[in-house]
């Protein structure tokens, strides 16, 4: 086989020409999100009228998490959103006749977690939870592979029950209701096996210099386990570049001596990271490229765009000598008000990430939905698709379904209900809610409930996610990264900006590989943005990126990529991948402050806060809600929620 002319492997040596069933797949007609209608409340109807018809998930054998391919915001999952965006959107709705007395928008922990509350507070109420994907969970979705008849796990977006702050009463006597309590679920599995959850071996991690970035393509092996100097004897940089590595890593020089503690932490709050190492630091441009990607994975944008002071705070290099006292300042963290200095919550992850909560919740509320009682059981059960949509259940979670309008009956200070249409396999449907809590990404919601004030529409537009993009790959063993004594790869000028081995996780029956003759799955990240703008442009354009991407191009891209990266241990992607699937979420990561880009405000003020106010029968929930990326914030946004329609004396 030969090279193409550029030098780069032909699709041939990539294996870009072999039959797979899972390329380019998408799965049924038109799916959709979460959202509701207007028209009378009409007390008491029944369950009179036309009735939906079979869909995908009613039918035997339906399983999202074990499609490949394009996943996350799929094709089919988005397109009836953006006509509703667009104005483009045409509709005439039937009246199904059903009625509820919660409906909620998004089948995300947020949503499912509303309908947990709403349930323990009100034990025979009727809910309705809708989700424009083809399967629940929202970011916090399962990839579930069979390779030689074992099962293989990997999260498909949300990684792990992770805090910079302790889970709060809410969030956790959630969790423990489903079965999950992490404190001692963690203290469990590092009992039994020492190497629980490794997600990052110290002494295995590398960095791949890319040759389109660096010049050479070099995998230099013992990143922050080797001395600077051996490690960067690896490196394709020059030799000052190499210097100013070392000195960046192992300086203790106070670049601020003339300031205090209270000071620098002012300064270094308006100074991107990027500046930071580039005016004060003064380190070699290949140096600035070398840590380009070093935010992306916690922020989605580089350290262009990132403040110096959020880089000191998690510990990034250059920072030793400036004797900056410990604790946050306002401006500071994912709100404004900082990071709460608590020593952050428990960390536990599950084979599956926190997909894991998702199914569990699921079975909390409609338990003939998921087999098992234990969380044990739950990590390894099947779900029955067909049990979620059940009219002899009072509990429904329906699919594929687009919410594309919410309207109040009446005026919201008098509402008794409300109305939701929604878009599923292309017809519209309309139900009766007697409350709505929407828990979809809040930047749509404008377009569900135009009636909503101007000063709240413009607050919920203001709230633009991170695109990202995780990507598992199914290999035939791993006897390449064994051979390199790899498990953990960085790669910052690359496609993809991080590759590692699947972590070790044990539960209950599920069992990683211990071998590396075994089967396994590499879980690749990518974060789309474009250095040099703002954080939400940034985010913009790379949301722009992925919907124009074809599967074909990230496919390439990570057989290339890997091909490259594992060549000294003898990978060849045309052999030794066997499936691929690609989370792609142009709408990821829940915004959080940015004190590079954004003022600080009261918290009254801030445009989440002003975002969330309730809308007669409808509330809000949703991380972006809470202006913070993480699970619990997810969870309490859920719960405020609930209490705002049921009032704080809800008991749940």
């Amino acid at each position: 086989m030969t090279r193409s002319r550029n030098g780069r492997p032909s699709d041939r040596e990539l294996g870009m020409d072999r039959a797979i069933t899972w390329r380019d797949f998408v799965q049924g007609a038109a799916v959709g999100g979460a959202g509701l209608l207007a028209a009378a409340w009409l007390p008491g109807c029944g369950q009179s009228g036309p009735q939906l018809p079979a869909a995908a998930q009613d039918r035997p054998g339906y399983y999202p998490p074990s499609l490949t391919g394009l996943r996350g915001s799929h094709p089919g999952s988005f397109e009836n959103a953006h006509a509703l965006r667009d104005g483009t959107l045409k509709s005439d709705p039937v009246d199904l006749g059903e009625e509820f007395d919660l409906v909620v928008g998004g089948a995300g922990i947020s949503g499912l977690a509303a309908a947990h509350f709403y349930r323990s507070a009100q034990p025979k109420a009727r809910i309705l939870v809708l989700d424009n994907h083809d399967d629940f969970g929202g970011h916090a979705k399962r990839n579930e592979f069979e390779l030689d008849g074992q099962l293989r796990l990997l999260n498909g977006g949300t990684l792990m029950i992770d805090s910079p702050r302790p889970y709060s009463a809410a969030a956790d006597g959630l969790l423990k209701a489903i079965g999950i309590d992490a404190a001692a679920l963690a203290a469990v599995m590092q009992a039994q096996d020492p190497d629980f959850y490794r997600l990052e071996d110290s002494g295995r991690r590398a960095v791949f210099f890319d040759r389109e970035t660096f010049g050479a393509d070099h995998l230099a092996v013992g990143y922050r386990h080797k001395p600077w100097r051996e490690f960067l004897a690896q490196a394709p940089l020059s030799a000052a570049a190499k210097r100013d590595y070392e000195r960046l890593a192992t300086s203790t020089q106070d670049y601020l001596p003339a300031l205090s503690s209270l000071q620098k932490k002012q300064q270094l709050m308006k100074m991107s990271y990027r500046d930071y190492l580039r005016e004060l630091v003064k380190v070699d441009p290949q140096v600035l490229a070398a840590c380009q990607a070093r935010t992306q994975g916690e922020w989605g944008v580089g350290i262009d765009a990132v403040a110096a002071l959020d880089c000191w705070g998690l510990g990034m290099d250059g920072f030793a000598g400036l004797k900056l006292e410990p604790g946050s300042i306002p401006g500071m963290g994912f709100t404004p008000a900082g990071y709460a200095d608590t020593g952050g919550s428990v960390r536990l992850h599950f084979p599956d990430g926190n997909a894991t909560i998702a199914r569990g919740l699921v079975r909390w509320l409609i338990p003939a939905a998921v087999p098992g009682v234990t969380i044990e059981e739950l990590v390894t059960a099947r779900v029955d698709y067909a049990r979620l949509d059940r009219a002899d259940e009072p509990v429904r979670v329906r699919l594929s379904s687009t919410a594309v309008r919410v309207v109040n009956y009446a005026a919201p200070e008098t509402a008794r209900g409300a109305r939701v249409t929604y878009i599923r396999d292309g017809r519209a449907y309309t139900v009766r809610a007697r409350n709505c809590v929407l828990a979809c990404y809040n930047m749509i919601i404008p377009y569900l409930a135009p009636e909503l004030p101007e000063q709240q529409k413009q607050a919920l537009h203001a709230l633009v996610k991170t695109p990202l993009v995780y990507t598992s790959v199914a290999i035939r063993n791993a006897r390449a990264f064994d051979k390199l004594g790899v498990s953990w790869i960085s790669a910052p000028g690359c496609y993809h900006t991080s590759a590692r081995i699947n972590a070790r996780v044990d539960i209950g029956n599920y069992r990683s590989p211990r071998s590396a003759d075994e089967p396994t799955l590499v879980w690749m990240t990518k974060t789309p943005c474009k250095p040099g703008l703002s954080e939400h442009d940034q985010n913009r354009a790379g949301r722009a990126e992925l919907l124009a991407t074809p599967f074909e191009v990230f496919e390439r891209n990570i057989r290339d990529q890997l091909g490259r990266m594992l060549a000294g241990g003898g990978f060849d992607p045309a052999v030794d991948i066997t499936a691929i699937t690609v989370n792609r979420w142009p709408h990821g990561y829940a915004p959080e402050h940015n004190s590079l880009w954004e003022p600080e405000l009261p918290e009254a003020q801030q445009p989440q806060v002003l975002g969330r106010a309730r809308f007669g029968r409808i509330t809000i929930a949703n991380s972006d809600a809470g202006g913070g990326a993480y699970t619990d914030v997810a969870i309490d946004q859920a719960r405020r929620a609930v209490d705002e329609l049921l009032g704080s004396t809800a008991g749940v």
